[in-house]
């Protein structure tokens, strides 16, 4: 496969005004007004689409990320993209960079069926994988079975289940998950964990989902940012010998591991 078809692109740092990427800002409209970032969204959607890139991530908590890539996807109308999406967090921060929290988590049956809906509102048939947000090991998901059963359902309802996993927990967690079955049948069908050449604690748990059928999903590849803007010195040292830029090469090594899976 082309190594462009196996990107994807995620919109964390577009959907609400403040968010933890590095360099963010500077690449960003100044007033971040809501119109200002729908339209900086769709011009990296429209980016991300001609250099060939047909996966789009997206998350309940990412602000207003799936109103601007469901008005995004309505207006140009791709047949060929994968939208994921994840519910857990809600994002609170009233489109304010100061606000003094601006996402609560919850893994509740009543949080996920509202956030279903909501995400099911802005995305509609365009929804392909649904994920549970930055799962841990003391989410009550592993002990709510009524939590479980509602995203089986889901789950024959078409949409792919999954989890998103963050922190030094991840490998654990991803067993964890990877083992859950309903009714005799595994729930989940995909991750998608942090790995970057920074961190590569959960490599071998990711190779362990993926051989049990899991659809690997790799996040975080430039360590928010960091990879691109302020790289460690040994890895401008090999980018130069390429000679590439550090966030390619950053990319590249990403690429390489899901391909050992």
């Amino acid at each position: 496969m082309n190594a462009i078809h196996r990107l994807g692109i995620g919109l964390a740092a577009l959907g609400r005004p403040a968010y933890i990427n590095v360099g963010r800002a500077d690449e960003l409209p100044p007033g971040r007004s809501v119109e200002q970032m729908r339209e900086a969204t769709w011009d990296v959607l429209d980016a991300a689409y001609a250099a060939g890139i047909r996966w789009v991530d997206v998350a309940r908590s990412y602000g207003r990320a799936e109103e601007f890539l469901g008005g995004w996807l309505t207006a140009r109308g791709p047949d060929d993209v994968t939208v994921s999406s994840k519910w857990g967090y809600t994002y609170v921060g009233e489109w304010k960079t100061d606000a003094p929290v601006h996402e609560v988590k919850e893994h509740s049956l009543g949080r996920y069926r509202t956030q279903y809906e909501e995400t099911r509102a802005f995305l509609d048939e365009y929804l392909s994988v649904y994920q549970v947000h930055s799962l841990t090991e003391e989410s009550p998901l592993f002990q709510d079975v009524r939590l479980q059963a509602a995203l089986a359902e889901a789950s024959a309802d078409g949409v792919r289940i999954g989890f998103s996993t963050s922190g030094p927990g991840q490998a654990d967690t991803i067993r964890r998950a990877a083992a859950l079955e309903v009714s005799g049948q595994r729930l989940f069908s995909t991750v998608q964990s942090t790995w970057n050449v920074l961190e590569t604690s959960a490599g071998e748990a990711l190779r362990e989902a993926h051989d049990a059928g899991l659809h690997v999903l790799l996040k975080e590849v430039l360590a928010n940012g960091r990879l691109a803007t302020q790289p460690p010195a040994a890895m401008q040292t090999v980018a130069a010998r390429k000679p590439v830029q550090p966030d390619a090469l950053a990319l590249a090594a990403a690429l390489r591991r899901h391909l050992i899976w």
